[in-house]
């Protein structure tokens, strides 16, 4: 399988993760602008995920309507920037989402690579 299908395949995988990615990085970064959020997630992944302007300001601005997100607006070298941060309601919900997807994964190295067969 080619690298460049691999890669798009996994993009469906991260979709529904990237809530939960932007969640787990303003918590443990405190406030973020979007190119900020894009350029950590790629340090982390080392070029593995890129997430696009597409896909993350869609996102932001979904979990700002859901009240999870605040944004801050500062003047950085004569511009404008957007920082977004998790509300207290989103720092709560941070911890349950975490939580559900660190079944998710659990549960999908459990299908992914069995344990040796359990007889019944």
């Amino acid at each position: 399988m080619s690298r460049k299908y691999k890669k798009m395949k996994n993009s469906q995988l991260y979709k529904g993760s990237l809530n939960t990615i932007i969640m787990k990085l303003l918590e443990e970064n405190g406030k973020m602008y979007g190119y900020e959020i894009t350029q950590k997630v790629k340090a982390i992944t080392q070029g593995e995920l890129n997430i696009t302007e597409g896909a993350l300001y869609p996102a932001l601005h979904k979990l700002e309507a859901e009240g999870l997100l605040d944004v801050e607006i500062e003047k950085v070298d004569n511009r404008m920037r957007k920082y977004y941060k998790l509300t207290e309601t989103g720092q709560k919900e941070n911890v349950n989402r975490l939580s559900e997807l660190e079944d998710f994964i659990r549960n999908m190295q459990s299908l992914v690579n069995p344990s040796p067969k359990l007889e019944f």
